[in-house]
């Protein structure tokens, strides 16, 4: 009697073991039926699965959240999570929740910033980027300030390109990247710059090769312009460009450069009236800007003036610039533009 009685209850508890296992599958393998539809899953750094997990669940999508975690940690996936926003397919188990969530697989986007834009265009660009956490309050933020180690300016330190990001990441985070990318890129440059080249540190390669970028979206007419603006700047001649007067001016600028611009001797950009290099950059320089500045053409040409088709006709004396001048300027075409009609580098 009493061995029958140790064999029922035997019985009974593998039975209970078996029912329990079968439950336990059944709720790990089934589709989730609150998952009719794709999830997104967001994941903060420093959470913990079972807070992720029951996050889930008041979302009315994962049952059994508290089993699910005690499954992960039996299994030792729990240990880590990247963070990040997770897509998580209609259709899904518990099971496959997990894989997803012990893989990383976290959703990535991309945010570009294109040559030429100012610093504080880049900053707008990136507040008004779905995904990405704002922080800075603008170009002169001390977080940009101090990652350059720039005292006033940290203006064309950050190489314009496309950066991937997860969601939670910050516009600091992409600048940050930006910068490490700019000051590799510009220090390889400069060690490989041509045997004689006008400017005297890598700060100032950074300075011309934004002027460069503002002056011309032709990837032909870089190196071309970077020679005119080196032999100035040998020969102790203004700059003379345009671009520079209209970053002074800031929020000023209507759209219209007068000749009380031009003669403004407050504006410190103002390469009308100062000699050299103004005091920073005035754009967020391309690779192919810096690689002008430090490989300027060869030749005679100290001046050019936009032809308005997006080129520029290039000349070695005044009187020749004179007559461009008025060919161009004075008598300008009807679909006069400053950039070419086209993708197209021809002339």
């Amino acid at each position: 009697m009493r061995n029958r009685l140790l064999k029922l209850c035997l019985g009974g508890f593998l039975f209970g073991i078996f029912c329990s296992t079968v439950w336990v599958a059944t709720a790990l393998t089934e589709p989730l039926e609150g998952l009719s539809e794709d999830k997104l899953l967001q994941v903060a750094a420093g959470d913990s699965l079972t807070r992720v997990l029951i996050r889930a669940s008041e979302e009315n999508w994962l049952p059994n959240p508290r089993l699910v975690s005690l499954w992960a940690r039996f299994n030792n996936i729990d240990r880590s999570m990247k963070a990040g926003e997770y897509r998580v397919p209609a259709g899904s188990n518990a099971l496959d929740l997990l894989a997803l969530l012990e893989e990383g697989e976290v959703i990535t986007y991309r945010v570009t910033l294109p040559e030429g834009i100012t610093l504080e265009e880049a900053i707008n660009r990136l507040n008004a980027t779905p995904n990405l956490v704002s922080t800075l309050s603008g170009p002169l933020d001390p977080s940009l300030l101090a990652i350059t180690e720039m005292a006033g300016s940290a203006e064309g330190w950050f190489l314009p390109e496309t950066y991937q990001f997860i969601a939670g990441n910050s516009d600091l985070d992409i600048l940050k990247r930006a910068h490490d990318a700019m000051q590799q890129a510009l220090e390889l440059a400069w060690n490989e710059r041509a045997p004689v080249v006008a400017v005297k540190s890598p700060y100032e390669a950074l300075i011309l090769a934004s002027i460069i970028e503002r002056e011309t979206s032709v990837g032909s007419e870089r190196k071309r312009i970077s020679g005119v603006f080196s032999r100035r700047l040998q020969r102790g001649m203004r700059l003379q460009t345009d671009p520079t007067v209209i970053y002074g001016l800031g929020n000023a600028y209507d759209g219209n450069l007068t000749r009380a611009h031009l003669r403004d001797e407050s504006n410190d950009w103002n390469t009308y009236q100062i000699f050299g290099l103004p005091p920073t950059p005035i754009a967020l320089p391309g690779l192919a800007s810096i690689e002008a500045a430090l490989h300027p053409d060869q030749g005679d040409s100290l001046y050019f003036v936009g032809r308005g088709d997006g080129h520029h006709a290039f000349a070695d004396t005044l009187d020749q610039h004179n007559e461009n001048v008025r060919r161009y300027q004075l008598d300008r075409r009807a679909d006069y533009r400053s950039t070419p009609a086209s993708n197209k580098d021809s002339p």
